[in-house]
């Protein structure tokens, strides 16, 4: 443990309020935004982390999620387009001791942050990603984004894109991700579960939120905003219990057809054959990732969550490692020598 990491330790983390994380800049987003919720529930949960805030770092790209920092009271890095998990990573291997938040968008974090955002969950950086996607650039008034929807008609796509849409969950899961969830901006009580989870989790957690956009794509989630659709689609994920949603009056069962998910109504499913949710299972998670309206039901909970090698520990480790096989000072000397080293 660092001298840092003992001090934190040693000091008793004073007892927050949601105020304590409000900070003095007035919020500027459309009236009616999403990111109004997201950022009241991110400041609610924050005194739950047990975390003391000066020890709490927000780091963000480019768009309208990424003014997230000026309006944290703790520490924060609005940096620039895409390169919020590079940052981070950085941070993380610099000061251990800190607890990081990466706050994204879907235009910023899987179109010019992709590659940046592909590398920091395939390593396990030990942070926490909030990706809010509401399938549009914002900040820029309205054109299409990397979750747009095929056809998807906007300024920049006047007769309609001719992208297939990235999914943020099956992008998560095929990197690598240790800890991967979804939840609704609209929703403020799963949202604060959600993050609470993410936030304890002991590597790369992603968090997708589904966000409104009310100025230029308004109700693209309403399949879980409308009261009566949110009953017939919003499937809850609850490790150990069964995938079942809708209605009490006419439940649905996701089952395994072969290797195929399939949609069956759930009186007619025996108990031994029901699909029985495991965080663990890395290939069951790839396949809720993919389920959607209206064919199948929408996922939100956590999809996986599972252990692995944390990077800046490994990163960490070798650094003492090669300190006590040459003798201390050895890699300062090296690094400073001159233009060519000499190893061995």
């Amino acid at each position: 443990m660092s001298a840092q990491e003992a001090g934190a330790a040693a000091a008793p983390t004073p007892k927050y309020t949601k105020k304590d994380f409000e900070s003095d800049q007035d919020v500027r987003w459309c009236p009616g935004c999403g990111d109004y919720a997201i950022l009241s529930a991110v400041q609610k949960s924050m005194p739950d982390l047990g975390i003391p805030r000066e020890n709490i770092v927000f780091i963000s790209g480019i768009g309208c999620s990424s003014r997230f920092p000026y309006y944290m009271n703790t520490y924060g890095f609005h940096t620039i387009h895409g390169r919020a998990p590079a940052i981070a990573t950085g941070l993380r291997v610099a000061r251990p001791d800190l607890k990081v938040f990466v706050v994204t968008g879907d235009g910023d974090g899987l179109s010019i942050g992709g590659n940046h955002m592909l590398h920091v969950l395939r390593r396990n950086v030990n942070l926490t990603i909030l990706l809010f996607n509401n399938r549009i650039y914002g900040l820029t008034k309205g054109q299409y984004s990397p979750t747009s929807e095929l056809g998807k008609v906007t300024k920049s796509t006047p007769m309609g894109s001719a992208d297939r849409p990235v999914n943020p969950l099956a992008f998560a899961l095929g990197c690598g991700a240790t800890f991967v969830a979804r939840t609704v901006d609209r929703n403020i009580q799963h949202m604060e579960e959600t993050l609470k989870r993410a936030a304890a989790h002991k590597g790369a957690g992603f968090i997708e939120i589904l966000q409104n956009c009310n100025v230029y794509n308004d109700l693209a989630w309403n399949v879980i905003y409308d009261k009566t659709s949110k009953l017939a689609y919003e499937l809850r994920l609850e490790h150990g219990k069964p995938l079942l949603y809708g209605p009490p009056d006419a439940r649905k069962a996701v089952i395994m057809d072969g290797v195929m998910p399939k949609v069956v109504d759930a009186k007619d499913v025996q108990e031994s054959a029901l699909w029985i949710h495991d965080e663990k299972n890395v290939n069951a998670a790839k396949i809720l990732a993919d389920l959607f309206a209206p064919d199948f039901p929408v996922p939100i909970g956590v999809l996986e969550a599972i252990e692995a090698p944390i990077y800046e520990e490994v990163i960490l480790e070798q650094e003492q490692r090669a300190i006590s096989d040459r003798g201390p000072g050895n890699i300062a000397k090296l690094l400073t020598s001159g233009d060519t080293w000499k190893i061995g």
